[in-house]
């Protein structure tokens, strides 16, 4: 159940180390704390492999990269994998960039993480660089709409299948995909989009999610997206006049905050195919 994925964040506190952008390293730590998970925050390669030893699950995003904190998340990817830890793939801008695009190839390739989560042109990107696209594969839409949903969610099985990764695509509407599986989310506002951060603060809240259900990866993943996007209507419900983008965040993570898995069990708006 859902319920049972959110309560079980709350219960554990997983510790969750995070290699992710400089623009948004504030609000994922917070959205941590709020969910009931633990952040720690460390790129530095000889810091990472001691730090990862001590968590149970790695974020990594590629938002803002250099030389120095790739090397440190190959290092602390390896030694994640390892132990056994839960390791999720953020490919923010893949595409937009050789660097970028490049970078997140190789961690796909070489680290197999449990959890790829990106918008639909990144895992597209993360689809073709890796020669694995074709077909429907290749044909997906650029944008997950009503109209192109049953192309999407073959598209997200099959690269699911191809990578042993659960791919998580999250827009308007939202996948979740293993091979077999796939979540379809329909939480969320459009006006989340105004915020710098709100996917990464769901890449660190799901690894928080994963740890927690590591028995349930599939439906942990899912819960931490539909706990977002519920946050986001909840939050929304509450602005007053002159609020804006920066009031908005704040009442994203005040209702993750106060989220219970029965609030969540109770809004969250999805199906299985």
């Amino acid at each position: 159940m859902i319920k049972t994925c959110m309560d079980n964040v709350r219960e554990k506190s997983p510790l969750v180390h995070n290699i992710t952008n400089y623009v948004t390293v504030n609000d994922v730590a917070n959205v941590l704390l709020a969910c009931g998970g633990s952040p720690i925050m460390s790129d530095e390669p000889d810091d990472v492999e001691d730090i990862t030893s001590i968590c149970g699950g790695l974020n990594i995003n590629i938002g803002t990269l250099n030389k120095r904190t790739i090397e440190g998340m190959f290092v602390a990817g390896k030694k994640a994998k390892a132990l056994g830890h839960v390791l999720l793939l953020d490919p923010v801008g893949a595409g937009a960039s050789k660097l970028r695009t490049e970078t997140a190839v190789k961690i796909l390739d070489e680290l197999k993480p449990d959890v790829v989560r990106g918008n639909i042109s990144e895992i597209k990107t993360l689809a073709l660089g890796s020669g694995t696209t074709k077909g429907v594969d290749a044909d997906v839409a650029d944008a997950v709409t009503e109209a192109t949903l049953d192309n999407a969610v073959a598209f997200a099985k099959n690269f699911a299948a191809k990578t042993g990764s659960i791919i998580a695509i999250t827009g308007a509407i939202d996948l979740v995909a293993d091979a077999e599986t796939c979540y379809v989310i329909r939480n969320g506002r459009a006006e989340m989009g105004r915020i710098t951060g709100t996917g990464c603060q769901l890449s660190g809240m799901m690894t928080a999610f994963l740890v927690a259900n590591s028995d349930n990866k599939l439906e942990a993943a899912a819960a931490a997206v539909c706990a977002m996007g519920l946050a986001g209507e909840i939050g929304w419900s509450r602005m007053e006049d002159g609020d804006g983008n920066s009031t908005y965040r704040n009442r994203i993570i005040d209702a993750i905050y106060n989220m219970t898995g029965e609030t969540l069990e109770k809004g969250a708006n999805y199906e299985v195919r």
